[in-house]
């Protein structure tokens, strides 16, 4: 039996700890997990340097004596092979940011979600996991392929691959990389008043500096998705964390909508990014008017936002929403022709999708079935948003 991954909760709350060890009791009888606490910023240190076996931090931001803040500044001089995720107040993208800064992998929100929190532990340790992996087979590998595969499990390991599914609607996605590792990505987030965030993007060039652009990426839209709940606001709040800190001139292009499923309105905007399609019930299909937008990561603020807007359109019983990379429009075959826009909005005549997955599955083959045996020059990534007939 593997060991158990140790946690350190830090939080000044004293109902917490008995709370932790309830709601995740099968996950300590079982010995996946280990939970230790401590109360501030302080106290967490003391015990870190005591113990050099702790996988995960755990810790709030506002304590006595030394706050969460404080604390990740300092894991780093510990020399360890920590993973940090902070709990922040709803919308607080202010300590959000400084959190990532400081090295926090991930956040979860107050109030604490337990479920919302085992994922986001679930992803860290597997993330950690590959990590270590990594490290550990570092002297044995004998070709860059062998590190580009590994490479691609940690990628793979941060897209969500737990779909949606409710009586009102459905959600799938999926990126299939050109090479071992891509740039593309996809993400949906769940934000009051049952609201979802689903997102769509295409980071510039391949390979690893794109693969760890867009983990970056990922956190501040999924960060700012959270902390305004508009995708014009969300794409601007992303575009700052991203401009202020991009040595290397790397962007990303987005598309992000926010569905409500008691309306059935999608409200979307574009950082650079091809606009959505959507799939009418009788399977016809139109792309959405452009909303304009710069790719994140590259233009000051108020450029960024002078050429930002958004939309918002009804999407109706039985109807999906295709966010796409353009992977998927310019795949080509090897006679060098494209697949295009055309095909894919003359791809559900007279087949409309029943649900996501059918939405994606018919997209992909169809694809897939164009290119035939020419090598893919991009990342095809797709997200299918369906809103549920009945």
């Amino acid at each position: 039996m593997s060991q158990p991954w140790r946690i350190l909760v830090v939080d000044d709350e004293p109902d917490l700890e008995p709370l932790v060890l309830q709601r995740m009791r099968r996950h300590i009888r079982s010995g996946k997990y280990e939970f230790e606490f401590a109360g501030n910023g302080l106290e967490a240190l003391e015990k870190l340097r005591a113990d050099d076996s702790i996988d995960l931090v755990l810790s709030d931001i506002n304590m006595p004596q030394m706050d969460g803040l404080t604390l990740l500044s300092q894991l780093g001089s510990l020399n360890q092979d920590l993973r940090a995720v902070i709990i922040s107040a709803y919308g607080d993208m202010g300590n959000i940011r400084t959190a990532m800064n400081r090295g926090a992998f991930d956040f979860v929100t107050k109030p604490v979600d337990f479920d919302d929190l085992q994922i986001t532990i679930e992803r860290t340790v597997e993330h950690l996991r590959q990590w270590r992996e990594a490290t550990a087979s570092r002297d044995k590998l004998v070709t860059l392929q062998n590190e580009l595969d590994i490479a691609t499990n940690v990628q793979q390991s941060i897209l969500p691959s737990d779909f949606p599914a409710t009586a009102m609607y459905e959600i799938n996605a999926n990126m299939v990389p050109a090479r071992n590792v891509g740039g593309d990505f996809y993400d949906y987030v769940g934000v009051p008043e049952d609201r979802m965030f689903a997102t769509v993007a295409d980071v510039s060039d391949k390979g690893i500096p794109a693969a760890l652009f867009m983990m970056s990426s990922r956190t501040a839209l999924k960060g700012a998705a959270i902390g305004t709940g508009s995708p014009r606001e969300a794409l601007i709040e992303a575009n700052r964390v991203l401009q202020a800190d991009n040595p290397t001139f790397m962007f990303v292009t987005v598309i992000m909508a926010v569905y409500d499923p008691h309306s059935g309105e999608i409200t979307y905007s574009s950082a650079g990014h091809d606009p959505p399609v959507v799939v009418r019930a009788d399977g016809s299909a139109e792309q959405l008017p452009a909303t304009g937008g710069i790719a994140l990561g590259i233009a000051p603020e108020e450029i960024f936002t002078a050429n930002l807007s958004e939309q918002t359109i009804s999407l109706g019983p039985g109807e999906t929403l295709i966010l796409y990379t353009d992977g998927v429009s310019e795949a080509m075959n090897a006679d060098d022709e494209e697949f295009g826009l055309a095909r894919l909005l003359e791809l559900f005549v007279g087949s409309p999708p029943q649900n996501a997955d059918a939405a994606m599955t018919a997209i992909f083959n169809a694809v897939h079935e164009f290119a035939g045996e020419a090598p893919a020059s991009d990342d095809i990534t797709c997200l299918a948003l369906h809103r549920n007939a009945s």
